[in-house]
């Protein structure tokens, strides 16, 4: 589940990671009000306005902007919320900003020039550890220095059994070329931050930019957190956090259905039941020469209702030609998906796409004979392969 800005930098502050304070708003009026508060609190009468939208790229798009008095605020503010903001992490048609992050400028004159620092927290997965990768390259895109300077990209694996020590977070400030108060304040700031990741039970946080502001404080500029979706039981609070409005609508119907719904780009729909299942099945679709429109797992219990939910879903993708349907019947009887399937097909009306469903295991042939009985124009067919032949006939 992924956080908002703001909602991530509050997450950082809560474990003492100093942070780039900034107050949200709905409204440009908000957005004034929100520019006076951090006035009185921090004394900026610069400010930061930052377009919240779960995507990286938003300054590229014109979604972070600086405004240099309350007049500003407003007119940005204006311009920001409700504009449909494209970057190369949204959809073509970009994601509509429904709020902005009123932020205070960090970057002011000081005795030293501001350094931006790049740093995240994330799973090793070919090690099982997790680590800190981060770079003196802040506020670039971490991908570009990867392809272009590898040896500015530095990584520090924590034990598992051990934690994070305190000679690791010494280590990253040294490499940073930090001393003094600001090598203090990042071994802090690191020990904090991993504290966070830990604690939230996250997959991801990521924090591009890390300031050193020309005072030496080490704060969050910016923050990009995603949580682990499978331990939010244990943080009721965070849970709550969710941002709907930023996820697939399609994806979050199926979900709230208790359908496992990825949408891709292809043009044959799937339906199937377990994960490594549906792996093979897409493969087999791009391998008879169509691409995969979605990845759809019904899971072990494929009763009538959780079928047509399945069906009705896929069937919102105008780009899907046809609709392959591979059910294993080992926890699920294979004649009940069938009888799913033309439950569904005569509830929905006519389906404008063909339909090709492989049935495997427990009552497959009693699946077989209920769906060729039915009448309906629906092609049955028992190996993989001949699955694979159907689609690519249907396709032409």
């Amino acid at each position: 589940m992924n956080l908002h800005e703001y909602q991530g930098k509050e997450l950082l502050k809560s474990y003492g990671v100093a942070i780039q304070e900034g107050i949200v708003a709905d409204t440009p009026e908000q957005a004034v009000e929100a520019a006076k508060k951090l006035n009185e609190s921090t004394g900026t009468d610069w400010w930061v306005i930052k377009a919240q939208i779960h995507a990286g790229g938003r300054g590229k798009g014109g979604g972070v902007k600086l405004a240099k008095s309350l007049d500003e605020v407003k007119e940005i503010s204006s311009q920001i919320i409700g504009m449909m903001l494209k970057t190369p992490q949204t959809p073509p048609e970009g994601k509509k900003v429904n709020k902005v992050l009123i932020a205070q400028d960090v970057y002011y004159p000081g005795d030293s020039e501001p350094s931006e620092f790049y740093m995240s927290v994330l799973l090793n997965r070919s090690t099982g550890r997790n680590m800190i990768m981060y770079s003196t390259e802040g506020g670039m895109d971490i991908e570009a220095v990867a392809e272009k300077t590898p040896h500015l990209i530095f990584t520090e694996e924590i034990d598992p059994g051990l934690g994070l020590q305190g000679f690791q977070a010494r280590k990253i400030a040294f490499n940073l070329g930090l001393s003094g108060g600001a090598f203090k304040q990042m071994v802090k700031f690191v020990s904090c931050l991993y504290k966070a990741y830990e604690g939230a039970d996250a997959s991801l946080f990521e924090i591009n930019p890390v300031l050193k502001t020309s005072d030496d404080k080490i704060i969050a500029v910016d923050s990009k957190v995603s949580l682990d979706e499978n331990a939010l039981f244990r943080h009721k609070d965070l849970a709550e956090l969710r941002d709907k409005s930023e996820e697939d609508p399609t994806e979050v119907e199926a979900g709230e259905a208790g359908l496992n719904y990825v949408q891709l780009d292809g043009n044959v729909g799937c339906m199937v039941n377990g994960a490594g299942l549906a792996m093979a099945t897409m493969d087999i679709i791009k391998l008879s020469g169509g691409d995969p429109a979605n990845f759809l797992d019904v899971g072990g219990t494929a009763n009538a209702e959780r079928v047509e939910k399945a069906f009705r879903i896929i069937l919102k993708d105008p780009k899907v030609k046809a609709i392959l349907v591979n059910i294993f019947g080992g926890i699920v009887r294979c004649d009940r998906v069938a009888q799913g399937v033309v439950d569904a097909y005569k509830n929905i009306g006519e389906i404008k796409v063909p339909i090709i469903v492989r049935l495997q295991g427990t009552n497959a042939k009693e699946a077989k004979e209920l769906i060729e009985k039915s009448g309906l124009k629906v092609e049955s067919v028992i190996l993989l392969k001949e699955a694979a032949e159907k689609v690519a006939e249907v396709l032409g």
